[in-house]
This record gives structure tokens, C-alpha cells and sequence, in this order.
């Protein structure tokens, strides 16, 4: 993998993340990848501070994966990772195993939360296998969470869902994040309500 120095913020409080999207198809051309930019301009109109993003379109190789993760994390320092794609049951679908491979500790309610929102929609959300986890080094900590590979099934999944009068009737995952971030030593970040709203406990908010 060719060698990227270590991201450097702009502000204390932004938001190093990297996107990676896993999809045989997309890395050799045969269609072009939706889910980086899907997730990049999602990103930009959730937060307060745009963040600095690096992203990466690779195949569905497990090795190829992790090594990924891995440099995403240790060498350039990003607070975030998020995947997409080749989260399913197919044989290639190897997403999964290789976030797991390179976990420090797995945080399993955020898998549970986006199949019970994508249940919503459609029952064949039980086939989805997206993990969150967490990398630590010695001195870095980043949350990696695996998401689907449609752009809709992106924004339904970190935004969560409103009913008509815009009241949030199941929590999007995003709305732990920022709390998540804070608690491993990353940026604080700040959220748009109108998108998705950061969740804090009071003592944790700021002044």
C-alpha cells in the first residue's frame, strides 16, 4: 500500500475519517462506486465542522481489508473509519471478518441498531452482518463500523428514521458517535439536529 503521511487537523475538533468501500465491481471499473460519495456528502452536511476525509475503493479481499483499517487507524491517524459494502452472506462477502481481525474490542449495538432500522424496510435486513469495533494502539484509538452499500440505506442507517411531523422514531447510529469519540480520546464533535442529532449525556456536553 503506498505510504500516506499521518493526517494533521486543522482544528482541535475536527474529524479525521476514512471511507473505505469494498466492492470487486467498483475497484476494477465495472460501475462506479456510489458509497464514498454518498457517505462524504452525508458527513459534510451532518457536522458543524466539515471533516477531513481520505477514502479508499478496494476489492472484496480480506487481507486487502484489514490492511486498510489498519493503515486508516495506526499510521494516519483517523478518529473514524466507516466501510461499505460486502457486509451480506455471499461468499465474497468478507467485510465482517476482516474489521473484526483488526478489533481491539467489538461494540455490537451498533449492528443491532442498523438491522433494526433497515427491518423496517425490508425483512432480508436479517442477512446484513455489519460490526462496529474498536482499534487502539498505544497511543490512538479510532471506531471502525461497517454500513451497508446503498446510499439510501447510508444516510437511513446513520441518520435514523422521523415520521411525518419529524419526530426521530428510531435513533440513527450516528447519534452515538460523537459520544463514542469523545470517550476513546478523539475531536468533539458537533452534529446538525436537523440530520441527526449528537447524543451526550449532560455532564459530557460542553459549555
Amino acid at each position: 500500500m503506498k505510504q500516506q503521511s499521518r493526517l494533521v487537523r486543522n482544528h482541535p475538533d475536527e474529524l479525521l475519517v476514512g471511507l473505505v468501500s469494498v466492492s470487486d465491481r467498483a475497484s476494477t471499473g465495472v460501475y462506479q462506486d456510489q458509497g464514498i460519495p454518498a457517505l462524504e456528502a452525508w458527513l459534510t452536511r451532518a457536522l458543524t465542522r466539515p471533516p477531513q476525509v481520505v477514502a479508499r475503493l478496494i476489492p472484496d479481499e480480506r487481507e486487502q481489508i484489514s490492511a486498510t483499517l489498519i493503515h486508516f487507524v495506526d499510521d494516519l491517524g483517523c478518529d473514524l473509519v466507516l466501510t461499505t459494502g460486502g457486509t451480506g452472506p455471499a461468499r465474497r462477502d468478507v467485510t465482517p471478518e476482516a474489521t473484526l481481525a483488526v478489533a481491539t474490542r467489538e461494540m455490537p449495538g451498533f449492528g443491532e441498531q442498523m438491522r433494526q432500522i433497515s427491518l423496517r424496510f425490508v425483512p432480508t435486513a436479517i442477512l446484513s452482518r455489519q460490526v462496529g469495533v474498536i482499534r487502539e494502539t498505544a497511543d490512538h484509538a479510532a471506531l471502525i463500523v461497517n454500513l451497508p452499500g446503498q446510499p439510501k440505506a447510508i444516510e437511513e442507517t446513520l441518520e435514523g428514521l422521523r415520521d411525518a411531523q419529524g419526530k426521530v422514531v428510531a435513533a440513527g447510529i450516528f447519534a452515538a458517535i460523537p459520544y463514542c469519540i469523545d470517550l476513546i480520546g478523539g475531536p468533539y464533535l458537533e452534529t446538525r439536529g436537523e440530520v441527526v442529532g449528537a447524543f451526550r449525556p449532560k455532564s459530557a456536553r460542553r459549555r
